[in-house]
């Protein structure tokens, strides 16, 4: 079967903190589809961390530095310029769409400039549908793109911060012009429902992040060590999990912490680490690959991530599939991926002592931490498989293009 041919975009591609979307895109090759990857800005260095990110950053199309060629960026307008209802049309809706003030509608002028060179790229490699991932900026020029071009668009909605700003995003717009919209998870949808008209809500549809189960190994142990995977800023409530392992240090002796990740608060955090006197018991080891994460759970005992905001965190799938028993806060869709007292633990955000609790009874039973890795094991490589979400997303991508748009929120169990 001949497979539409797809182009994927986001705001910077590839980064070290959205393997999930380079996972993504591998399986949607493996399916046969063509997918031409496209990034409005470009990647910087401390994200190549592997060889498959330096693979993708190099296929990469990059809209921005394209646009900055005035000889390229007249080219593509003027093809658009050829038919002017069409071209005020979209003109107009960078326009009504733009946030309020000077400095939003000038933003939004300059997504219209570079969705014209991103239209212009993507009928000149023939693609047929595009997709875009976190619908904020990148999202504006997907939009701006499928009103200049006709080349119809959906795009995967995560959350939490969109729904901070949705009407700055303007979300509504996004959904109502779209094909379809993917969303992580049903809280997810439902806070989209919030702001969509009632007339879109068949087409969200929510297609879960996933990872690819095979690559993880597990091992069991019965020692006291902990890691965190994650960006170093203020939603992911690092600070807390900080001031917990000061907590936990005088009668837990043989306790640990690794922190893979980076971000503004990695400075902040290493003088705090010191200040609470923990700084002999934590590791900072900066961005890891995907090869290097999945070695450091096979040295996990705990994965713990203390996050004050989240969609559903792609790491504790990370971890869920090694058979690490993962601790994490009761926000957004989290519940969706980690059952408590089956899989990990959940527990309030921002509560150091409900965090240290839970921390206490993880290390208590190491057969129960054993059993609840299993659980979540089998957990994702039943909803959150990878290959499986691609399949899935590959299917409304053919349906809705086809004219017969899928129906239901997910596939049916055994599809």
């Amino acid at each position: 079967m001949t497979r539409l041919k797809l182009a994927y975009l986001t705001g910077e591609y590839p980064r070290a903190s959205d393997t999930f979307i380079q996972r993504e895109v591998a399986a949607l090759r493996k399916l046969g589809h063509e997918v031409e990857t496209c990034s409005i800005r470009t990647t910087g260095p401390e994200h190549l961390v592997g060889p498959e990110q330096r693979e993708e950053h190099a296929r990469t199309f990059k809209v921005l530095a394209a646009a900055k060629s005035p000889m390229r960026l007249l080219r593509a307008h003027w093809r658009w310029m050829r038919n002017p209802a069409r071209y005020g049309k979209a003109l107009g809706l960078a326009w009504r769409t733009a946030p309020k003030g000077i400095k939003g509608r000038l933003y939004n002028l300059i997504y219209f400039l570079e969705a014209g060179v991103l239209a212009a790229h993507l009928q000149d490699q023939g693609v047929q549908h595009l997709h875009n991932h976190i619908a904020k900026a990148s999202c504006t020029v997907a939009m701006l793109s499928e009103a200049l071009s006709g080349i119809p668009y959906s795009f995967t909605i995560h959350g939490p911060d969109i729904f901070f700003e949705p009407n700055h995003w303007r979300i509504d717009e996004k959904a109502a012009r779209a094909k379809f919209v993917a969303c992580i998870s049903d809280f997810c949808r439902s806070q989209l429902m919030c702001f969509a008209k009632q007339s879109d809500w068949e087409k969200l549809h929510i297609v879960h992040c996933g990872v690819e189960p095979e690559r993880y190994g597990r091992t069991w142990h019965s020692g006291q060590r902990m890691l965190f995977v994650g960006r170093l800023a203020g939603v992911k409530g690092v600070p807390i999990l900080l001031q917990t392992l000061g907590e936990l240090q005088k009668d837990m002796p043989d306790l640990s912490l690794r922190l893979i990740g980076d971000g503004p608060e990695r400075a902040s955090l290493e003088q705090m680490s010191k200040e609470l006197g923990v700084s002999d018991r934590l590791e900072f080891l900066g961005y890891k690959n995907q090869t290097e994460v999945a070695e450091a759970l096979l040295e996990t005992d705990l994965f713990v991530l203390p996050s004050f905001a989240e969609g559903v965190p792609v790491v504790l799938m990370e971890a869920m599939a090694s058979g690490v028993p993962v601790i994490t806060t009761q926000i957004a869709g989290i519940s969706e991926l980690v059952t408590h007292g089956e899989s990990g633990w959940l527990v309030p955000p921002g509560d150091v002592p409900s965090l240290a609790a839970a921390i206490r009874r993880g290390f208590e039973d190491p057969p129960e931490r054993q059993a609840m890795g299993e659980v979540g094991r089998e957990t994702v490589e039943a909803q959150f498989n990878s290959d499986k979400e691609a399949a899935w997303l590959s299917h409304l991508i053919t349906s809705y293009a086809n004219g017969k748009p899928a129906p239901g929120k997910r596939p049916e169990p055994g599809e």
